[in-house]
């Protein structure tokens, strides 16, 4: 299969649909939206993003039908970008309401502990503990941008790709196989967040044409 991945991004009405999708548009993939189960046709890979709170988030995904879709496109090897409350929710529970979440990774989204101010907002440096494609090109210590309060801490060490400083240190990227997942928000982070996105569609395409093989 040739031409652009198609990506796309789930609507549930907690998220930054315009600035995320006009940054993936930006880097080369087609972005169509999907506000049910049925808008996932076609797709190469989805992006959840977000901007709210975990429990009414769960529940606009199962209201539009959602949930498990997005679990069976993520066991299914299919690639998965959680944005900030997105990468939260790919977890298996949030201390915000003790929520259940998706549960693709192992793990709990806990709130930050020793925060120097809640919500952390603004420009905070990610340390790569590992290379990983994802950040190719993107040097370490950048800065990119932050708003949350509450962070996962996964339960296999080895999905720990980069880390950030806010008090005490939390987990700002995981990865395992085709699920990735962002405590910061690419598509408000200048150049440093669309070289990101670069990646991420470029594994995508290597993930669509190992399929195609």
């Amino acid at each position: 299969m040739s031409g652009p991945v198609t990506v796309a991004v789930i609507d549930y009405g907690a998220a930054n649909m315009v600035s995320i999708a006009r940054a993936l548009d930006a880097v080369g993939a087609r972005v169509t939206v999907a506000e049910d189960a049925s808008g996932l046709a076609g797709a190469d890979a989805l992006v959840v993003p977000g901007v709210g709170a975990a429990p009414p988030a769960m529940a606009h995904l199962a209201e539009r039908g959602l949930s498990q879709p997005i679990v069976d496109w993520g066991r299914s090897g299919r690639p998965i970008l959680g944005i900030c409350l997105g990468y939260q929710i790919l977890f298996e529970r949030s201390d915000e309401g003790d929520a259940a979440t998706l549960g693709l990774l192992p793990g709990r989204t806990v709130a930050l502990s020793g925060a120097p101010t809640l919500p952390h907002i603004g420009w905070n440096s990610v340390e790569q503990v590992r290379p990983h494609a994802l950040f190719e090109g993107v040097p370490a210590g950048t800065y990119f941008y932050f708003v949350h309060s509450y962070a996962p801490v996964p339960a296999d060490e080895a999905d720990v790709i980069a880390r950030t400083t806010h008090g005490r240190p939390f987990v700002s990227a995981a990865t395992h196989g085709s699920l990735y997942g962002l405590q910061f928000h690419p598509e408000k982070s200048s150049d440093a967040g669309l070289r990101v996105l670069v990646n991420f569609v470029g594994l995508v395409e290597a993930c669509r044409a190992g399929r195609a093989a």
